[in-house]
């Protein structure tokens, strides 16, 4: 892409005037070693990471083009790009309706996303010794446009789009039967919110692929809270109580999305309960629990231990609140608690959980809008989301 010299003089002048007040700085070819400004080469300007993208339809870099997850390939997954096979794809879920305290997490999937500018999957996982895009191709689907207005029909247009997307057949194949019950290798999800009250719709379709599926459950809440009629409250004898991010655990039991023999596990959990029947009406729902203090009196080797214990050969589906961890490391989040997890532990928890079959996964309850001005909270769920498609790379589903 060459531009005349009457179309840049302007530019050449700014240009030659930095040049003479920066002295001896050294830049790329094409600029300062050019002995004219007679034109200027795009193509080389354009080119610091070795590659041409002057002709490209659109950029996938980090700061000039569209903004995917961790510079995963862009995909119309619900238009013109339907045919396109993949193995996992990212999947935004803008939803906030459904929020007990701060609402904001509709603009989670964009501050995730924004948070993994830095991130590729096609680099190296040092800790975990991996190269995502060596085993998986991940491509983004950007985000369902769920509706505004209506919790329930929002929640269907997610679980129409997602069971979409898991009834395809996955880029690539591996030697052995998959854990899927139709036989055959389905793409994985990775769903960034979003309330939590997503993860219900999520499971649904995960479920209808792998059957009940174990669930590792990253909250500061246990999110099973049994719905019931307040004495006194604003429901009519006959209403439905609505799901909520606080109850959407109990739903999926009811379903019979949950793997049973309490094969479930809340890890991290530390916020305040109604009553210790609470505890008890969790457990009828088949979680056991993980108190964020264990970090200190078990450390996170034996947090991982507890966790595969439970969960043991079956399919997994990873549900992580970014209220996990402690506000002083990702404050941006509805309902934060303090005496989370550090980012260290987390991190170590998750690669800790390295071998375990993990067909769906969503980071949920980023709330930008709370986050400082470097944007911590939005760094660390999309370093989570890494780590998560890096389980997923190192695993294949197969029995």
């Amino acid at each position: 892409m060459i531009f005349s010299s009457s179309r840049i003089s302007v530019v050449a002048i700014v240009v030659s005037q930095a040049v003479q007040a920066l002295g001896n700085i050294q830049y790329p070819v094409g600029i300062v070693n050019a002995e004219t400004f007679g034109s200027l080469n795009f193509t080389e300007i354009f080119a610091a990471y070795g590659g041409d993208m002057s002709n490209a339809a659109w950029a996938r870099s980090a700061w000039n083009g569209l903004t995917t997850f961790a510079r995963a390939p862009p995909l119309r997954c619900f238009g013109a790009d339907f045919e396109t096979g993949y193995d996992v794809a990212v999947l935004g879920a803008p939803f906030d309706t459904a929020t007990s305290f701060r609402p904001g997490a509709r603009f989670g999937p964009n501050g995730i996303r924004q948070g993994a500018r830095r991130l590729g999957i096609d680099r190296i996982n040092v800790p975990a010794k991996i190269r995502i895009t060596d085993h998986l191709d991940v491509v983004d689907c950007g985000d369902v446009p769920m509706v505004l207005t209506d919790n329930k029909v929002a929640l269907r247009q997610l679980e129409l789009a997602n069971a979409a997307l898991l009834s395809k057949t996955s880029l690539r194949s591996y030697e052995g039967k998959s854990i899927a019950k139709d036989g055959q290798f389905h793409p994985r999800v990775l769903t960034l919110g979003g309330d939590h009250t997503i993860t219900l719709p999520l499971l649904r379709g995960v479920a209808g692929v792998y059957g009940p599926v174990s669930v590792i459950h990253f909250d500061s809440h246990l999110d099973t809270w049994k719905p019931k009629q307040l004495v006194g409250g604003p429901w009519l004898p006959d209403e439905e109580i609505p799901v909520s991010h606080g109850s959407y655990f109990w739903y999926a039991h009811k379903e019979g999305l949950l793997a049973p023999n309490h094969s479930n596990i809340h890890v991290g959990i530390r916020g305040a309960i109604n009553s210790w029947q609470d505890y008890d009406d969790d457990y009828a729902v088949d979680f056991i629990i993980s108190h964020a203090w264990e970090a200190e009196d078990i450390g996170w080797r034996g947090i991982v231990e507890k966790i595969k214990a439970t969960v043991g050969d079956n399919p997994v589906y990873i549900s992580l609140d970014i209220d996990v961890l402690d506000p002083g490391v990702a404050p941006a989040t509805g309902t934060p608690e303090i005496g989370g997890f550090t980012t260290r532990e987390i991190k170590k928890i998750l690669q800790g959980l390295s071998g375990l079959k993990v067909v769906g996964a969503d980071i949920v309850e980023v709330a930008p809008g709370y986050d400082t001005q470097d944007e911590i909270t939005s760094i660390a769920a999309a370093n989570i989301g890494w780590e998560i498609l890096a389980l997923m790379a190192k695993t294949p589903l197969t029995a």
